[in-house]
């Protein structure tokens, strides 16, 4: 059943969501309903910690940017965030070096690879885009701090801004990663030969393995996915999670390059900024109106969470959030080229 904060305020506020507030969790629950059955996919298992998670866990998050939450399933079932960090890190990395130098290191081209494919962009030598495995490692390489501890407390604090609640690194996930992590090795140690990566490889790693093993909930995801909506700011705790001059930045990355080779077709049917992770997670982001977040680990031969594309491409289609949807859906954007 689909569980409401400020429940007394029954508010989603009709400007914003633009459908009668009692319509919308029903559907939430009955989407629920719809795909926990649902067994197609398989879970990762080539991090060893993460084969261990139950294939049964499914939950729907949605926060709007006036801080209401909804919420239907296991959505305060801790797991890892995985790839999805790699939107937090390069949103850090770009408020410590600006975008110019950012783009030096690391491009913003999708490649229609696999997230983990050992390559590089032939001409620049760098990365081709954050969302990819090499990219997030060059990413984090940028984290500023004297030192492991500092720059791990800083990107912990990163992470707290955003969920609005201090987080904590799962170290059996991270033991599990840094030992079986030989590819992510061979990504750096290349990156490292093009200059585009200093030389403390093992420290870069480290805090890139980290970053990947911090517990969050599914509602934790919708809380950070709407920050990212509402201009960086925390809608629950009115905190700027990230400098809003680079929310552009981070989401254009994650429309064009979010979701692995599946990205031009995501981008196709469901067309909102979306990042996914191997632990089973999709965050998903309507600009100025919410943010999205999915979880369930079994996921499809991309590395995409079977129930969490077909939760997104109901919303979007249903609701009309689409960003190239002229036709004026529910959540009418207002802003955007077509109205």
């Amino acid at each position: 059943m689909v569980h409401s904060e400020n429940q007394e305020s029954k508010s989603l506020k009709s400007e914003i969501l633009g459908i009668i507030a009692p319509s919308f969790p029903a559907f939430l629950d009955e989407l629920h309903c719809k795909y926990k059955n649902l067994g197609d996919g398989a879970i990762a298992d080539y991090i060893p910690e993460l084969s261990k998670v139950n294939p049964d866990l499914f939950s729907i998050c949605v926060a709007t940017v006036d801080g209401e939450v909804y919420q239907v399933g296991d959505f305060n079932r801790l797991f890892t965030i995985q790839s999805m960090s790699k939107v937090f890190a390069y949103g850090l990395a770009l408020e410590d070096h600006g975008r110019d130098y950012v783009l030096t290191r690391v491009g913003v081209e999708p490649t229609g690879d696999a997230f983990n494919a050992i390559i590089l962009d032939e001409q620049s030598k760098r990365p081709y885009n954050p969302m990819v495995n090499a990219g997030a490692i060059a990413t984090t390489s940028l984290i500023k701090g004297k030192g492991a501890t500092e720059r791990l407390n800083r990107m912990l604090d990163m992470y707290r801004r955003y969920v609005g609640k201090d987080v904590y690194v799962d170290m059996s996930v991270f033991t599990s990663e840094r030992s079986t992590g030989h590819r992510n090795r061979a990504m750096a140690h290349l990156m490292l030969n093009f200059g585009m990566i200093d030389g403390h490889i093992e420290e870069a790693l480290d805090l890139y393995f980290q970053q990947c093993a911090v517990m969050v909930s599914c509602r934790d995801l919708a809380v950070m996915a709407a920050a990212l909506a509402n201009k960086g700011v925390n809608p629950i705790t009115g905190e700027q999670a990230v400098d809003s001059r680079y929310v552009k930045d981070i989401l254009s990355v994650m429309y064009t390059c979010g979701m692995y080779n599946f990205a031009g077709e995501w981008a196709y049917k469901i067309g909102i900024p979306a990042k996914s992770g191997v632990s089973g997670g999709i965050i998903a982001v309507v600009p100025g109106k919410m943010g999205i977040a999915v979880f369930s680990p079994l996921l499809d031969s991309r590395g995409n969470s079977v129930r969490g594309v077909k939760v997104c491409e109901e919303l979007s289609q249903k609701f009309g959030l689409h960003m190239f949807d002229c036709r004026g859906g529910s959540f009418n954007f207002g802003q955007n080229g077509c109205n």
